[in-house]
């Protein structure tokens, strides 16, 4: 009976345990923005841009800056941010998208600007 409910429970731990980590790392997007209409670029293409967070399972969590064609942010253009740029639940105060790129305003008074022609044609 003991060894039994022994098994049960170690089962049960490691399926618990399986779980919890099979869904680490999580990456969120957590602000994403789209090319005006108003803009245009020479690839003829609607571009993306999206901050996403990956949530390690221990330590803190790291954010990236991707822009590009794919509103999945599967590929593109990606930029690592630093922690220290971030406020959590407020990162970016917003995007200006021009012929010449895009412009990302964060609510900490940062700036950062990346150039077109660092994510036309499917970079």
């Amino acid at each position: 009976m003991f060894k039994t409910f022994a098994l049960l429970l170690a089962g049960l731990v490691a399926g618990v345990a399986i779980t919890v980590v099979g869904q680490w790392p999580r990456t969120e997007v957590v602000y994403r923005s789209e090319q005006p209409a108003t803009v245009t670029y020479e690839d003829d293409s609607v571009h993306h841009l999206g901050l996403l967070r990956k949530a390690p399972l221990l330590g803190e969590p790291s954010h990236l800056v991707v822009v590009g064609r794919d509103p999945g942010f599967g590929y593109g253009h990606g930029v690592t941010i630093h922690t220290s740029l971030i406020d959590p639940g407020k990162e970016i105060a917003g995007t200006e998208w021009t012929d010449a790129g895009v412009r990302i305003r964060f609510t900490s008074g940062h700036e950062l600007f990346v150039p077109a022609r660092h994510f036309l044609h499917g970079r």
